[in-house]
């Protein structure tokens, strides 16, 4: 699915460089679980904006699904992240003044989706979610860990070839970081979906495949392992 080679990434900050990434290789199968875990301000975050063509590297190639990323124009681009990558952020992401069902078919309106076919296929996504009885809440109305499931929701809804999570339950409880852990392991093992995570969490890197480690923008992989069972959902 992806195949990072010698990716660096450079930002100038007050008039110096600082070097976010260095050298990276990585190739991810599909339908792997890969979680990226690392200190905070070691390359993380930056990783994953790069795997979802939301950046581009200052050198080196990023190729998903056969795509080099760098060589694509930025119409291409839009279109590929609007079809083939679902986000997944620490802060939800929604937007307040929408209901989850609103929130969820945001999602399709790039896609060209007509307006009876996006309220079906949100409205399945909310209830394969659990979220059936809360698809007309805002927001503000939602637990932090319901307002995670309208965001996995709108990443799933889409039908992407890979979920890219940045830190998906760094603003949840021990409980409800358990609970939406399993609900992500249980959709990579019944979907076959591919999921990159990104988190400073050993205990939700545990659940993954394989782990890659960032360290001062240098990555390596420490171990693959069997996935543990889901937890029930």
């Amino acid at each position: 699915m992806y195949q990072l080679t010698d990716v660096s990434k450079f930002f100038q900050q007050n008039k110096r460089t600082v070097t976010a990434l260095e050298h990276v290789n990585l190739t991810v199968a599909d339908g792997e679980l890969l979680a990226v875990r690392g200190p905070t301000g070691q390359g993380k975050s930056t990783l994953l904006t790069l795997m979802g063509a939301l950046d581009r590297p200052s050198s080196g190639s990023v190729v998903f699904d056969g795509h080099d990323l760098a060589t694509l124009g930025e119409a291409e681009l839009a279109d590929l992240r609007a079809r083939s990558f679902g986000f997944i952020f620490q802060t939800f992401n929604l937007i307040p003044t929408l209901t989850a069902q609103e929130n969820v078919e945001v999602a399709l309106v790039p896609l060209g989706v007509g307006a009876g076919e996006r309220r079906s296929r949100a409205a399945a996504a909310l209830a394969e979610l659990g979220l059936a009885d809360r698809v007309d809440h805002l927001p503000s109305e939602l637990s932090g860990g319901q307002q995670q499931r309208v965001a996995i929701a709108r990443a799933l809804v889409k039908e992407p070839k890979v979920l890219l999570a940045d830190e998906p339950t760094g603003n949840l409880d021990e409980e409800t970081r358990d609970d939406i852990i399993g609900l992500l392991t249980r959709l990579h093992r019944d979907r076959g979906l591919g999921i990159v995570i990104v988190t400073h969490d050993s205990s939700v890197a545990r659940r993954a495949q394989r782990v890659a480690v960032i360290k001062n923008g240098h990555l390596t992989v420490e171990r693959a392992a069997a996935q543990p069972p889901a937890t029930a959902v």
